[in-house]
């Protein structure tokens, strides 16, 4: 059984900072790719940012420049440094991950149970 769970969402003024970690537990062989989607209300989930096996990153252009990922592999944990934040950026955030929790099995995606980030004066 695998596990992702995110933390270190809440609320925050406009221009203020957030890291999201992502941890993930279980029974995990080898993690291929990390990524960080979000999802507005009324709106379809959007990817945010990823990071696969070799540190190559990509981000939405809408949070180029102001977002980072990273990964720490010993401890199977993603994070997402958000800074500059906009009003715009108010969402729930899901943690994603493509794994193979054993050798006999492929792999697949993962989600995280989602954690809400609120950019309000």
């Amino acid at each position: 059984q695998v596990q992702l769970v995110e933390s270190g969402g809440g609320l925050v003024q406009p221009g203020g900072s957030l890291r999201l970690s992502c941890a993930a537990s279980g029974s995990i062989f080898r993690i291929n790719a990390m990524a960080w989607y979000r999802q507005a209300p009324g709106k379809e989930r959007e990817l945010v940012a990823s990071i696969n096996s070799g540190d190559v990153t990509n981000y939405a252009d809408s949070v180029k420049g102001r977002f980072t990922i990273s990964r720490d592999n010993a401890k199977n944990t993603s994070y997402l440094q958000m800074n500059s934040l906009k009003p715009e950026d108010t969402a729930v955030y899901y943690c994603n991950a493509v794994l193979r929790s054993s050798w006999s099995q492929p792999s697949r995606g993962y989600w995280g149970q989602g954690t809400q980030v609120t950019v309000s004066s």
